[in-house]
């Protein structure tokens, strides 16, 4: 209506000046919701404690790898050190869902543990392009759905430290911004981070729970990392078998056989698996033997009910829900396969586990139909062992067990108690 507006929509004026109204000022800022706000940050207190093995997870943000990442913080630290994440940007949730990451280290009292962004396309594929990672569902069990956490990120308590697109010249960005300082660190400088602080006789083990796209990266990056690493535990693949079962990319029905990890960048599949690197497979197959809602539900029904413990409750029977009542929700225990990995990487002979080794091959830069499916090759140079069996009562029990323990528990529990802080004075400790 006014033709001299810059602004070609009445829409536009309107939402602005709603924006611009002096009474709303101000009115999401975290600072003047709550008077007595304050960034703290937590780290835990192992001085004297004789540390395990040091080790890096790689996630891809769905809902399994979340509880994973759980799983990992409530592990004996003499057993594990975790000493870092790597996200891959290419996988279940846009790379801005860090924040969720922040956040539940922050309720585990866990703010020291470096966090890196990785690449979101698959090795060989454009920058910008979307090649393997459009099949994700947009929302319906996808993205949009991993980016809230179903919802539930929200009743996390709040990081001071978030995820932010801020860059500068010297990492790449067309221009510098205000704040360089506060870029999310790359997942490559996360892994070099790690590796100069190393004792000389320490070495890193790596569990990856989504693409292989930073583990590929590192390999063909860092001439050294063979050298630093002693083991790698992947979760993902589904190898064709005269059962010919099939695979999990329901949203390719062409392919048959493939497994979304192992889909989403086949190229960095096939340089990790093919490779020297002393490697475990978590396959489909073994996945689909630790999916039953139903069990690890009446499992976590027993454990002890504490911040964590609940959360996963939480989230799993909301997935679980969600499953039975949705048709596009078929999915959901793709998720629930996944946490396998954290826990035979924890407990290990204790789950009664059965290995075999196989010299396997990877289809990649084929079709969409065929890319990222495994085959066994007798000619290939190495082979990997493969995780064939384990007892499904002993995972059930120790997954509880463990989210249910109340050592190296959480330190804040929701949101609601975070916001109940910071709207009361701190106790004058003097008094």
């Amino acid at each position: 209506m006014d033709k001299n507006s810059p602004l070609d929509r009445e829409f536009f004026k309107s939402f602005l000046e709603a924006i611009n109204l002096r009474e709303n000022s101000g009115r999401f800022d975290i600072k003047s919701q709550f008077p007595f706000y304050k960034e703290v940050l937590y780290k835990p207190d192992f001085v004297n404690n004789n540390m395990g093995k040091s080790v890096i997870f790689d996630m891809d943000m769905s809902p399994g790898d979340f509880v994973s990442l759980i799983y990992l913080l409530k592990a004996p630290n003499e057993i594990i050190n975790l000493k870092g994440i790597l996200v891959s940007g290419n996988g279940w949730a846009n790379v801005a869902s860090i924040d969720i990451i922040y956040d539940i280290l922050h309720m585990m009292g866990c703010d020291d543990i470096p966090v890196g962004r990785g690449n979101t396309t698959a090795l060989g594929t454009p920058i910008l392009g979307c090649k393997y990672v459009s099949v994700i569902p947009q929302g319906s069990g996808g993205l949009l759905d991993s980016d809230t956490l179903y919802g539930l990120a929200r009743s996390l308590p709040r990081s001071p430290r978030r995820y932010t697109a801020e860059n500068s010249v010297k990492h790449g960005a067309p221009r510098n911004t205000d704040h360089p300082d506060l870029r999310q660190p790359l997942a490559f400088e996360v892994w070099q981070s790690i590796k100069e602080q190393l004792d000389p006789s320490e070495k890193i083990t790596i569990l990856t729970n989504g693409p292989l796209t930073n583990l590929a990266n590192i390999v063909l990056s860092d001439k050294n990392a063979s050298s630093v690493i002693e083991s790698v535990y992947v979760v993902g693949g589904h190898i064709r078998d005269e059962n010919r079962s099939k695979g999990n990319v329901f949203t390719v029905p062409s392919n048959r056989y493939a497994e979304f990890n192992i889909f989403l960048d086949p190229l960095a599949a096939k340089t990790v698996l093919e490779s020297t690197l002393d490697i475990t497979l978590i396959p489909l197959s073994s996945q689909r033997k630790a999916a039953s809602f139903q069990a690890i539900l009446q499992a976590l029904k027993h454990a002890d009910h504490i911040p964590e413990s609940s959360f996963v409750h939480r989230l799993l029977l909301l997935l679980y829900d969600l499953q039975q009542k949705h048709k596009l929700y078929h999915h959901m225990d793709i998720f629930l396969g996944e946490v396998l990995g954290a826990v035979y990487l924890v407990e290990g002979s204790n789950m009664n586990p059965s290995l075999h080794p196989k010299r396997i091959s990877i289809i990649a830069n084929s079709t969409r139909s065929m890319d990222g499916q495994i085959v066994v090759n007798k000619q290939s140079a190495n082979s990997v062992k493969v995780l064939v069996d384990f007892s499904t009562e002993e995972y059930y029990n120790r997954v509880a067990n463990s989210l249910g323990s109340k050592e190296q528990s959480a330190v804040i529990g929701s949101s609601a108690e975070q916001r109940a802080i910071w709207s009361k004075p701190p106790k004058n400790l003097g008094a």
